[in-house]
């Protein structure tokens, strides 16, 4: 059966060859394989947080090739020991922008960030918030151990959990879109899409697919098709014949209340009946 999971993913593969332990859940694997596989053979940075024995820094050394670039951060020193030719180690708290600050300055910018470390809200949230910034275009950050934001060890469920601000930055990039609304603290000026996986989330990072989304025609032949989008709605258009009351501002004001009264009271019947997908 081993060798059966072996031959499905390479880093599964390097994980049981490693010299050194690591310890990692089994589905795990399967997704460094599809995340970062485009990688292979590049010449990119690769951090990853949290080294404890050291194993895994072996893996990753090996799956990206001699090009990469390979950094581990811990918070203990002892790690120093697993520096090696195509592997540094930085002594840092993942929770202290002063460390981020630090790490970048020498650093610079880096291509992937896998968060194998704390695990607690506290260490994911800053650690997000202070690295997204310095990923290069069209790379990735990459947070492990999601499910500590549902285990009381960790102070969970609660309010500010590392997944709740995942779903808020799923509002954010959202709200890229005009007119809809904003963060004061935002990160959608960087992170373009995210993905998730059970007890991993994945942030892509592209600076330049962060636009403002607008309408574009292709300026062909239309049939002028009806939108029936809002097809068995109340519908409070103004008859032809007095077409010119609704020139009147006063008059179009009291429309638009009336009509949005009747949207809510309809809406509010139809989220009792979508509210039970929510249970």
């Amino acid at each position: 059966m081993r060798k059966e999971r072996e031959r499905e993913s390479k880093t599964l593969q390097l994980f049981f060859k490693s010299k050194y332990n690591s310890i990692k859940h089994e589905k795990y694997f399967k997704v460094y394989d599809y995340l970062f596989s485009k990688y292979i053979n590049k010449e990119i940075i690769f951090v990853e947080i949290g080294i404890l024995n050291g194993g895994s820094l072996q893996i990753w050394k090996k799956f990206f090739g001699n090009k990469a670039r390979i950094i581990g951060i811990d918070l203990n020193p002892e790690c120093k020991k697993f520096e090696e030719k195509g592997i540094q180690v930085f002594i840092g708290d993942q929770s202290d922008p002063k460390f981020w600050k630090y790490f970048f300055r020498k650093v610079g910018k880096v291509d992937i960030i896998l968060d194998d470390g704390g695990h607690t809200n506290r260490q994911q949230i800053l650690t997000t918030i202070s690295c997204i910034p310095n990923i290069n275009e069209n790379g990735m950050l990459v947070v492990e151990d999601t499910h500590t934001s549902y285990i009381k060890e960790f102070n969970n469920p609660n309010k500010y959990s590392f997944i709740n601000f995942v779903k808020k930055c799923i509002d954010d990039i959202n709200f890229t879109f005009p007119n809809l609304n904003s963060f004061y603290y935002s990160l959608n000026k960087y992170i373009f899409s995210i993905q998730t996986f059970e007890s991993i989330v994945c942030f892509y990072v592209s600076r330049k697919r962060c636009y403002v989304n607008k309408n574009i025609n292709n300026e062909k032949f239309s049939y002028k098709i009806e939108d029936f989008r809002y097809h068995g709605s109340i519908n409070l258009k103004f008859p032809k014949r007095f077409l010119f009351f609704k020139k009147i501002f006063l008059v179009r004001k009291i429309v638009n209340f009336i009509k949005s009264i009747i949207i809510k009271i309809i809406n509010k019947k139809l989220d009792k009946i979508t509210s039970v997908y929510f249970k």
